[in-house]
C-alpha cells in the first residue's frame, strides 16, 4: 500500500511537471520505477500504459484552455507513434543486464539536457507565428518516439525544446500540442510492449496508481502552463533526474564506484544543480523586467499616437513623461 501511495504521488508530481513544461512524466516516473528495482522494459511499459490515460486527460485539458495546435499534433504524433512502437520492440528484446544501464544512461542524458537547456537558454520569439513544416516535425517525432520507448521517457525532452528553439510556436501551444500528441505515442509504445512482453512484469496496481495521480494533476498543469516560469521548472526537474540516475549508475554492478568517487560526484551534481536553479531564477527575473519595459514602451507609443501631438522637440508628451518619470504638462 505504501508503494502505491508513493507511485500515486509520483504520478501527480510528474504530470504537474509534464503538463506545465511539456516533458518530464515518463523520465520522472521511469526513474522511480527503476529505483524500486523494476525490469527496464516492464518499467517503460508500466509508465506508457499509465500515460494513455494521463495524456488523454492532459490533451483535453490543454484543448479546453486553447493550448493545442492540431496541425502540429498530426504532423509529429503519427511519426512519433511509429518510432515508439519500434523502440518498444527493441527494448523488449534486450537483456536486463544490458537494458538497465542503457536506460539509465538515456535518462541521465535527458536530465542533463533539461538542466542545460532551461538554464542557459530562453525562448526565441523571432519567428513566432510561422508555419511548422512536416519535413521538420516528422523526423523529430520519429526520433523522439524511439527515445521515449527505449528510455522510458523522452518524448517531451526531445521534441518540446526543438520546437521551442524554432521560435515558430508560442510556448503554451508547444507544450499543449506535445502533451496531446503524446497520447498516440503512448498507445503505440504500449501496444509494442504488450505484443513483445505480454503482461510479464507489468503490475496493474502500479499502472493504476500512476494513472490516478496523473489524472488529478492534468487539468491543474494545463492551467499552470500560463503562469509557471519554464526556465526555473526545467532546471529544477533536470537536476532531480540527473542526481537520481547518477546514483543508480554509480551503485550498479556495471560501474560499482567506491564511496570517495560517489560522494564526489554527488557533491558536484548538487553544486551544479544549485547554481543552475539560482541562475535560472535570475534570468527569469531579467526576462520579466525586459518584458515589462517593452510593454511600457509600447503603451507609451500607443498613447502618444492616440493623442496625435508631439512636443516641440519631436517627442510625444506621454513618451517624454515616461522617460523622465515626470507627469507631462497639461495642454490648453
Amino acid at each position: 500500500m505504501k508503494t502505491l501511495i508513493v507511485l500515486a504521488l509520483a504520478g501527480l508530481g510528474a504530470q504537474l511537471v509534464d503538463g506545465s513544461l511539456g516533458m518530464g512524466y515518463g523520465v520522472t516516473s521511469t526513474t522511480l520505477l527503476l529505483a524500486l528495482g523494476t525490469n527496464p522494459a516492464a518499467a517503460s511499459a508500466t509508465v506508457h500504459l499509465a500515460e494513455i490515460g494521463t495524456n488523454l486527460a492532459s490533451g483535453v485539458s490543454h484543448w479546453r484552455f486553447g493550448n493545442v495546435d492540431w496541425g502540429v499534433v498530426a504532423k509529429i504524433g503519427v511519426p512519433g507513434a511509429v518510432g515508439a512502437f519500434v523502440g518498444a520492440t527493441v527494448l523488449s528484446n534486450l537483456s536486463t543486464e544490458v537494458a538497465a544501464p542503457v536506460m539509465q544512461l538515456i535518462l541521465l542524458a535527458l536530465g542533463l539536457y533539461l538542466l542545460a537547456r532551461f538554464t542557459l537558454r530562453g525562448i526565441d520569439k523571432r519567428h513566432l507565428g510561422k508555419p511548422m513544416r512536416k519535413r521538420f516535425l516528422a523526423p523529430l517525432g520519429l526520433a523522439a518516439g524511439f527515445v521515449d520507448a527505449t528510455g522510458g521517457g523522452g518524448w517531451g525532452p526531445v521534441s518540446t525544446p526543438a520546437i521551442l528553439a524554432s521560435g515558430r510556436l508560442e510556448p503554451r501551444k508547444t507544450i499543449g500540442s506535445i502533451d496531446t500528441s503524446e497520447f498516440l505515442v503512448s498507445v503505440a509504445a504500449s501496444l509494442g510492449f504488450l505484443l513483445a512482453l505480454g503482461d510479464q512484469g507489468i503490475d496493474v496496481g502500479w499502472v493504476a496508481a500512476l494513472l490516478v495521480g496523473g489524472l488529478v494533476a492534468a487539468p491543474i498543469a494545463a492551467w499552470l502552463v500560463r503562469y509557471v516560469p519554464p526556465r526555473l521548472l526545467g532546471a529544477g526537474v533536470g537536476g532531480i533526474i540527473v542526481l537520481t540516475n547518477a546514483k543508480s549508475l554509480l551503485t550498479s554492478d556495471w560501474i560499482d564506484a567506491g564511496d570517495p568517487v560517489r560522494y564526489t560526484v554527488y557533491a558536484v551534481v548538487y553544486l551544479v544543480w544549485a547554481a543552475a536553479v539560482t541562475w535560472s531564477y535570475r534570468e527569469y527575473r531579467k526576462d520579466r523586467a525586459q518584458e515589462s519595459a517593452d510593454a511600457l514602451s509600447a503603451e507609451a507609443a500607443r498613447l502618444a499616437e492616440a493623442e496625435g501631438a508631439a512636443a516641440p522637440n519631436g517627442v510625444a508628451p506621454v513618451e517624454e513623461s515616461v522617460r523622465s518619470g515626470r507627469p507631462s504638462a497639461p495642454r490648453d
